[in-house]
């Protein structure tokens, strides 16, 4: 997992699909879009532009992607995420690998937070268990992005 902030360079060389989901990231005013999927390059490299609310770590479940690597990226308000390594333990609660690449656990062993603010970007790779949207100190809407990167276009 990479945790930083899109006005700083980027903490070291990254492969180009993900330096290109960064600069994006940077380049894009997302308060001008709906919400919805954006198409990059097609299912190599595409966004999802979406307006939630945060809610209980109880009530967001923690997932890992095999297929994607995940960027999240804070646009507006307070949100934390539950971090995890993805050590084959976890209790799943539904796998849904070949529809969305995804798989729910009902827990993460080992769980810890970040606390996501404006700006703020996490890189979550396949070994990184992940719970977004959860609530900081008190319930809000958030808008964030979540840049999917193919993980076969990673050399």
């Amino acid at each position: 997992m990479i945790f930083g902030h899109i006005s700083n360079p980027n903490p070291c060389s990254l492969p180009p699909p993900l330096e290109q989901a960064l600069a994006l990231l940077r380049e894009t005013d997302f308060s001008r879009l709906d919400p919805g999927m954006v198409e990059v390059d097609g299912k190599k490299l595409y966004m999802q532009i979406l307006d939630l609310t945060t809610k209980p770590v109880t009530e967001n479940l923690p997932e890992v992607h095999r297929r994607y690597i995940d960027i999240q990226f804070l646009v507006s308000g307070d949100e934390r995420i539950g971090i995890a390594p993805d050590n084959g333990t976890n209790p799943i609660s539904e796998s849904l690998l070949a529809e969305r690449d995804i798989i729910f656990y009902q827990s993460a062993e080992n769980e810890s937070f970040i606390h996501m603010t404006p700006g703020n970007y996490a890189i979550f790779f396949p070994q990184d268990v992940h719970r977004p949207g959860c609530i900081n100190q008190h319930s809000c809407n958030i808008r964030k992005v979540v840049v999917k990167v193919d993980v076969s276009t990673i050399n």
